[in-house]
């Protein structure tokens, strides 16, 4: 495979790229996507255009940080987060081409301890199926197991034993990180390598990746080119810390480059060929690349998106359909920042996208370079429809801006309705203890400075003050973590007036903190 980096000189930016039966307007795209990195309020970007031969185009956006101001470029380093699938299934994928593993491998044959809640799923669960999220367990499912905690990886996959499934087994897609966590542990087992070790031997090194991480313990902020991760809070853009993802790091460890990440979708690109090097078979790519398991077509994504019929999940890649051709992509989200990778195999093309802060920014980004790339002139099956060559920012921009409206008007009503003079059943002592959750482990609750005060034990940056809401339920704020919401602590108390259970609940999209059920 020949490299070329292309970056935006002068000369680029005054015409424009062939591609395919196009014309990419590469001083177009430029201007579009600096506007929209400032209507977004996002601090720093990078993004990447390839073919199987060419970087066509590699720029970064506005600033690594928003205290230092330092400007991003191409070769700042973002966390990649689930775009890390993709290469534990690629390691797979190279593993079954030595033979020493297949895709319907039993899980249990490599790793005899592996439980889940499930006698026959845990019997029966295969490689593919941890990589195609076919477990039967709810998207996100005990997430809250590894995140910031401090579980190493063998005891966050121990504990999946405790996670009820919510769909029957390989009926439903529900996306587990716990499931692709045991999938790395399963290349440590027949490799006798870290997991770490054997993406940098595999793909890393050979690629020549080199400024991509697989900890940030191995990021050194004063020696290289790292953004920093922010969120949103108090209606102001914060710079919020690293977290360390080593305890799930197959699922979403990786630190990236738009130029990094350019050659991986370039060697997806040239079906696992780096040169005359063959890294990973295209037998082992495109068992990858078809859906091993369907997802529904949402009336909204229909509407929106006329030419797209179908979306699936395969092993470490999404897929779908978009303008008559087949879309393999997957998105990263990290606290404080946002990542996508796509690539179209027809069509000689790919894209990467990252983003230093919790936004949808990557979206709009993703749909106005496809669109840029094969979009144009396209039509659907009857022949009637034309690409719409639509402002993806401002729309989904506006679309943002009337869910905050709604979630405004939730939180008046709840304020509303709440039961403001109401008091604790029970003296505050008789809250205080320790409450076990199998899944999980155990949290306190304490009375410090008059109010009670709730730690969770095995994620130290867990804690809040408890603020009486109505009758038995208070109020949590995490100030170590601005971009959860503010939750609920429910207190339950028997006939008998002794506090039972401790029900925690965060709305968010991300964490379920029901499914802790914390008993004292």
């Amino acid at each position: 495979m020949r490299i070329k980096h292309i970056l935006l000189t002068a000369l680029v930016l005054a015409g424009t790229l062939a591609h395919s039966q196009n014309k990419v307007n590469v001083a177009e795209l430029d201007r579009y996507f600096q506007k929209a990195l400032s209507d977004w309020d996002v601090p720093g970007m990078g993004i990447a255009i390839v073919t199987g031969d060419s970087i066509i185009f590699a720029k970064g956006y506005g600033v690594k940080d928003i205290n230092t101001k330092e400007p991003a470029d191409a070769n700042t380093l973002f966390a990649v987060a689930s775009n890390t699938k993709s290469f534990t299934a690629s390691a797979i994928g190279i593993l079954v081409d030595q033979g020493k593993i297949s895709w319907d491998d039993k899980v249990v044959d490599h790793l005899p301890w592996f439980q889940l809640y499930d006698p026959y799923v845990t019997a029966n669960m295969t490689i593919r199926d941890l990589l195609s999220h076919r477990s039967g367990l709810a998207t996100f499912s005990g997430d809250l197991v590894w995140y910031g905690t401090t579980h190493p990886a063998e005891e966050v996959v121990r504990r999946a034993r405790y996670l009820k499934p919510v769909y029957g087994f390989r009926s439903n897609f529900g996306y587990s990180n716990i499931m692709y966590l045991t999938a790395g542990l399963i290349i440590e087992k027949v490799t006798g390598q870290t997991w770490s070790d054997y993406i940098k031997t595999q793909f890393l090194m050979p690629l020549q990746m080199n400024s991509t991480v697989t900890t940030i313990e191995d990021l050194d902020r004063k020696k290289s080119n790292v953004a920093e991760p922010h969120t949103t809070f108090k209606d102001k853009n914060i710079r919020i810390d690293y977290l360390n993802w080593d305890n799930i790091a197959p699922a979403g460890a990786l630190l990236s480059s738009a130029n990094d990440m350019a050659k991986w979708i370039q060697l997806q690109l040239n079906h696992g060929k780096l040169g005359d090097k063959q890294i990973i078979s295209e037998k082992a790519l495109n068992e990858m690349w078809y859906p091993q398991i369907m997802n529904p077509v949402s009336p909204f994504s229909r509407e929106l998106w006329p030419t797209t019929h179908f979306k699936g999940y395969g092993l470490g890649w999404s897929i779908m359909d978009y303008y008559g051709k087949k879309v393999i992509s997957h998105s990263g989200g990290y606290d404080g920042m946002i990542s996508y990778t796509a690539f179209i195999p027809e069509a000689d093309m790919g894209l990467v996208v990252l983003t230093n802060k919790n936004s949808s920014l990557y979206l709009p980004m993703m749909y106005t370079i496809l669109d840029a790339c094969i979009g144009q002139n396209a039509k659907d099956q009857n022949g009637g429809y034309e690409a719409p060559g639509k402002d993806w920012s401002a729309y989904f921009l506006e679309r943002e801006a009337r869910g905050k409206e709604r979630q405004e008007k939730m939180k008046i009503e709840k304020e509303q309705n709440r039961a403001a003079d109401t008091k604790p059943s029970a003296d505050l002592s008789k809250y205080t203890g320790t409450y076990k959750s199998k899944l999980y482990g155990d949290a306190t609750v304490e009375i410090r400075d008059g109010s009670l005060y709730l730690q969770f034990i095995p994620t130290p940056m867990f804690h809040s003050k408890l603020t009486h809401w109505q009758y038995d339920t208070f109020t949590i704020e995490f100030p170590e973590v601005p971009s959860l919401p503010q939750g609920t602590v429910n207190f339950v108390l028997n006939a008998d007036g002794d506090v039972e259970q401790m029900r925690v609940d965060v709305p968010n999209p991300d964490f379920d903190f029901t499914e802790l059920e914390f008993r004292k």
